[in-house]
């Protein structure tokens, strides 16, 4: 009986921390230090191709580091940095449609309506290509979640 008892509490406090660690999603994902792990999230949108930044090329927005491959993509950041940071502070889209922060494998993104959308793909499969079969429902629900987090 005692066993039981002991894992009946230790399951409460489990799920209790991940409920608490799910409501307390951080605002970037500081993967690699830099946000979008340290691609520049310019070439993204102007070029629909990630490429890695350079540290010569660096510009802070909202306590978060972006580098840039140029000194073009540097000025237009500055000049607008809210039409380029990632949605959902970077971490992946997919995965914040449940409400978690999961890391992304920055070569694999989307700009949909002029934002960039980044996702994880690695051993457990491209969160890319599900959430393309469910776009519409899973970025309505990402919203949800990171818009009560905000």
């Amino acid at each position: 009986m005692n066993a039981l008892r002991t894992l009946f509490v230790t399951l409460v406090v489990f799920v209790g921390t991940s409920i608490v660690q799910a409501a307390d999603i951080r605002p970037h994902n500081p993967q690699g230090g830099y946000g979008a792990a340290g691609y520049d999230v310019v070439s993204y949108q102007t070029e629909q191709k990630a490429h890695p930044g350079k540290k010569e090329f660096k510009s802070a927005h909202d306590g978060v580091t972006y580098l840039f491959s140029s000194a073009a993509n540097l000025a237009a950041f500055q000049a607008t940095p809210a039409k380029y940071v990632p949605a959902y502070g970077g971490w992946c889209a997919f995965a914040m449609a449940d409400g978690e922060e999961v890391e992304v494998d920055p070569e694999t993104f989307k700009v949909l309506d002029g934002r960039l959308y980044l996702f994880y793909n690695g051993i457990w499969g491209n969160t890319l290509k599900k959430w393309n079969k469910d776009e519409t429902s899973l970025k309505s629900k990402a919203d949800k979640v990171w818009t009560s987090r905000k």
